[in-house]
């Protein structure tokens, strides 16, 4: 089992992502301090590190988790550390990707998207070995593709990776990071859909101070934080057609300039992107360049959506409800006759739910809750979820973090919930 050791003076916090990691078998260590950091990293077994930046009240400035952090390194200096910060220590962040941190996540952070940062910086440990476990199929387009994303990983090709959303892009282009020659060098992921316009050209190439509203320190670009290591750019239809004469020179030449900014960067950076849109089409109506297209698309990858690759489900159920449970037969014919809309992402939150559900170790059909057309059904289900989240949340002393772990959901979904239920704590 491996260890990991999290790092955070907010105890809500360290609780959180106690309860996430044990849930997928993690071995927790938790502390507030630096010293006991320190204590931790220096006297026990410790496979990655999750740290804060700052640990003592009204501190800021992120030096904190910046001497941490290379006190960290100082003692053991192969160990993946994961850095999570709020927004406005974005900078220190990044700077600490380039000092060797193995990748960075806001707060909030996405569970998601932490628990593939660790797995991805665990498989690093044995990258041929270890990375083919990132991806479990059994179907044969899937064994294809994997084979081809092995061959591809081997050379410092642009990749273009297509298909629908929660279909697995991000995965397959860690894969192949993983499975590259840069793969103990940084892998810098950037979602261009979840970017204001107005920011994504600051996000990708930096900013001097002062050259837009709000810039009120150097910021430094993704494209410098990814510097000899993969740069994945999710969504990339989203980027702007400004934007996209930049990304086309330094995909042409490696060289870049900050905005506000004369001075002419140069870096050496692999760029994996995706989308799940058409940018042929886009190409025709004018919003995408056609030359770019060919310099992301030397090789494209195509992630079937999941009802058409069936042979996948019941593996990937399994390995989402864990080595301790099973599914029932009723539970495999249900799964199997959906259509799986949001893909591998719908039924990786199906599973969750199921576990919530589930009275035993064998998960049955019901324990998917199904919704049938009879009504009485249906208002046995709400009663019962009704129940369930009520019982969580009275079990955690309606922490809100805490409750919505356990029950698989967002934070926001839990709100919706306990608005949709009318659901009050007991003074």
């Amino acid at each position: 089992m491996k260890r990991i050791l999290v790092v955070d003076d907010n105890p809500d916090i360290l609780d959180a992502l106690d309860l996430l990691l044990s849930l997928y078998h993690f071995d927790v260590l938790t502390v507030s301090t630096v010293k006991e950091a320190i204590m931790a990293v220096s006297h026990q077994n410790i496979d990655l590190v999750i740290q804060d930046m700052n640990f003592s009240e009204g501190t800021t400035s992120g030096e904190e988790g910046k001497n941490l952090f290379h006190s960290i390194r100082a003692i053991n200096p192969n160990l993946a550390v994961i850095i999570i910060t709020a927004w406005s220590q974005l900078e220190t962040a990044i700077e600490l990707v380039k000092a060797g941190a193995t990748d960075y996540l806001p707060k909030p952070w996405n569970d998601e998207k932490l628990l593939d940062a660790i797995n991805a910086n665990l498989a690093k440990e044995n990258p041929i070995t270890s990375a083919p476990s990132s991806f479990i199929f059994k179907s044969a387009q899937m064994q294809h593709l994997v084979q081809m994303a092995q061959k591809i990983a081997g050379s410092d090709i642009n990749v273009l990776i297509t298909g629908p959303n929660g279909s697995g892009k991000e995965k397959l282009a860690d894969y192949i990071h993983q499975c590259s020659s840069r793969c103990h060098n940084a892998f810098i992921k950037v979602n261009m859909g979840a970017l204001p316009h107005d920011l994504m050209e600051a996000e990708l190439f930096g900013a001097e101070k002062g050259a837009f509203t709000g810039a009120n320190a150097e910021r430094i670009g993704r494209f410098e934080a990814a510097d000899e290591g993969t740069l994945f750019l999710d969504e990339i239809g989203n980027l702007s057609l400004s934007g996209q004469m930049k990304l086309l020179r330094v995909l042409q030449t490696g060289e870049f300039e900050r905005l506000g900014s004369s001075k002419t960067l140069k870096v050496n950076v692999r760029v994996i992107s995706a989308t799940n849109s058409n940018l042929i089409q886009a190409i025709g109506e004018q919003t995408f360049r056609e030359d770019l297209y060919y310099r992301l698309n030397i090789v494209e990858l195509k992630l079937a959506p999941l009802i058409n690759r069936k042979e996948d489900i019941i593996p990937l159920a399994a390995h989402f409800i864990g080595h301790d449970n099973s599914l029932s037969q009723s539970a495999k014919t249900y799964l199997l006759n959906q259509k799986w809309s949001g893909n591998v992402r719908e039924l990786e939150n199906s599973c969750k739910r199921a576990l919530v559900f589930a009275s035993d170790a064998c998960i049955t059909e019901s324990d998917f809750h199904p919704l049938s057309h009879n009504r009485d059904n249906k208002m046995h289900f709400a009663q019962t979820e009704k129940d369930k989240i009520l019982h969580t949340l009275n079990k955690y002393n309606w922490v809100i973090s805490r409750a919505a772990n356990e029950l698989g959901f967002s934070r926001q979904a839990l709100y919706r919930r306990i608005e949709k239920y009318e659901l009050k704590q007991d003074i």
